[in-house]
């Protein structure tokens, strides 16, 4: 898959390309201080962008060459914090793909293995075939 780009990039987590396969996506990264709210623990913008990030990548891993997808709909539920120098693992799974619609869930885990923040959305699927896509700016393909 290829690398994170923009706002994903500057988020400071990455794609781990090793663990991820179709209809699966893995995010991680080390917690720096910029992740940090005022109380000291991860902002809970930056659980929703790698879990976003991740389940949205368990969907690209499943699109046809002309098509692309955006989130439509994310909830998340924060069960734990985590603090700075945590290891962060997000991971995407692909529940159900439609034509247009496709289903996922998401975990976010810490280095220990704790849950921190569940997920699960909706990501509205565009095609060039049948007309609800231009063809341009598609999204990156899986290496």
């Amino acid at each position: 898959m290829a690398g994170l780009k923009g706002f994903h990039k500057e988020s400071g987590f990455q794609i781990d390309a090793q663990a991820t396969d179709r209809g699966v996506c893995v995010v991680g990264g080390v917690v720096e201080p910029r992740h940090l709210n005022i109380n000291g623990v991860v902002h809970g913008g930056v659980y929703a962008t790698i879990l976003d990030t991740a389940m949205g990548g368990a969907v690209i891993t499943v699109l046809e060459e002309r098509e692309v997808t955006a989130t439509t709909s994310l909830y998340v539920e924060f069960l734990r914090p985590a603090r700075e120098g945590a290891t962060l693992r997000a991971v995407g799974k692909l529940v159900r793909r439609g034509r247009h619609l496709a289903f996922v869930e998401g975990e976010l885990t810490d280095g220990t293995g704790s849950v921190l923040s569940q997920a699960h959305g909706t990501w509205y699927i565009w095609s060039a075939d049948d007309g609800t896509w231009s063809g341009r700016g598609t999204a990156p393909r899986p290496a």
